[in-house]
């Protein structure tokens, strides 16, 4: 996969596969409080965004998918795949943090 720094395809697809990780992980894990939320949110996008692209290679990678799948699935996938632990395990840490800290 070449990274071509203006390909609007490819940051789009990293857009979209942050913003869909935080969405799916909203089923998984609720923020207690706005603050709680908007950290999370941040966190889920920039996480996806700059981890994604590697992310999504080296899980095609170790699927074997390379041939399958077109770049932009690949930054698609590691971008909502990023997303989705980054704000799960924000929200598992805290939460953690919290029980212990008592």
């Amino acid at each position: 996969m070449t990274y071509i720094a203006g390909d609007a395809q490819i940051m789009a697809a990293r857009i979209a596969g942050s913003v869909a990780g935080v969405a799916i992980s909203l089923i998984y894990m609720l923020p207690h409080g706005r603050r709680e939320a908007a950290t999370r949110l941040a966190t889920g996008l920039v996480a996806g965004l700059v981890f994604g692209p590697a992310a999504g290679l080296i899980g095609a990678e170790k699927l074997d998918l390379l041939a399958t799948l077109s770049a932009p699935e690949i930054v698609l996938s590691g971008s909502a795949a990023v997303s989705l632990t980054a704000w799960w395990a924000l929200g598992a840490l805290k939460r953690m943090a919290e029980r212990w800290g008592r």
